[in-house]
């Protein structure tokens, strides 16, 4: 139990509803329609990385492109209009497109996203479901921006955006949306970035030093331990604490 009361004290000062404004969940609460949620928690976890001023600039400029309803721009083929003009980083238009092409697929065969990842066993299998679904909606081609797990014994992704999507769908709190229900907290990962990794190993909470699935494993393990039902709950903490320096 080492930290729990610390961690738990950084928790409380962090997710508060002013953090939202200055992180992207605040695009998915933009809008009302489960779908249209669903789609923006998963794009705007998709280019969460960098500078978040950056992110959240890059951010409305992509939904710019989809107003007024992202399921609507999707469903309605009019994502194919798009040319290929930067978004975010590496992160180009054509890129949103296979984005689209492939949630165009998973609404068509899944109804939401929600069914799509409870038909796994387990948050890594409705990952590696969720990839291979992508790609089907896109002729069978992958994208780097979404992250491969790997097998069950690999190393592989640290998924840290997917599971950054999951964290807001899937818990209810001042910050996350908690729309899911039919996974539980208790099931998630934490979205594991280089500051959290830093942090987590500088409190003894994480040995391994690959910042990979396997380590995302690990230390999920040990904040299950500090809180069995809710362990990425910490992921404010660490998160506010690396930010403290």
């Amino acid at each position: 139990m080492q930290h729990k009361k610390e961690l738990d004290n950084w928790y409380a000062k962090i997710c508060t509803t002013d953090f939202i404004a200055h992180d992207p969940v605040q695009f998915p609460r933009h809008y009302k329609k489960r779908e249209d949620v669903e789609i923006a928690a998963f794009l705007a976890a998709t280019i969460a990385w960098g500078r978040r001023d950056l992110i959240l600039r890059s951010a409305q400029r992509m939904f710019a492109l989809m107003q007024p309803a992202p399921f609507a721009f999707i469903m309605s083929g009019d994502y194919r209009k798009l040319k290929n003009r930067n978004i975010h980083r590496t992160f180009f238009e054509n890129d949103l497109k296979y984005l689209c092409n492939g949630f165009k697929h998973c609404f068509e065969k899944y109804g939401n996203l929600e069914n799509l990842f409870a038909s796994e066993a387990d948050i890594w299998k409705g990952i590696a479901l969720f990839r291979t679904e992508m790609a089907a909606g896109n002729k069978g081609r992958c994208s780097k921006h979404i992250s491969n797990p790997g097998t069950e014994d690999s190393a592989g992704s640290a998924c840290k955006r997917i599971n950054l999507a999951l964290r807001w769908l899937v818990r209810k709190g001042p910050v996350d949306l908690g729309l899911w229900k039919k996974i539980k907290p208790s099931a998630l990962y934490i979205p594991l970035d280089l500051h959290v990794a830093r942090t987590a190993r500088r409190l003894g909470l994480l040995e391994r030093k690959s910042n990979d699935k396997k380590a995302v494993i690990a230390l999920t393990e040990k904040l299950r331990g500090l809180c069995p039902e809710d362990p990425v709950k910490y992921d404010f903490a660490l998160f506010g604490m690396s930010e403290s320096g």
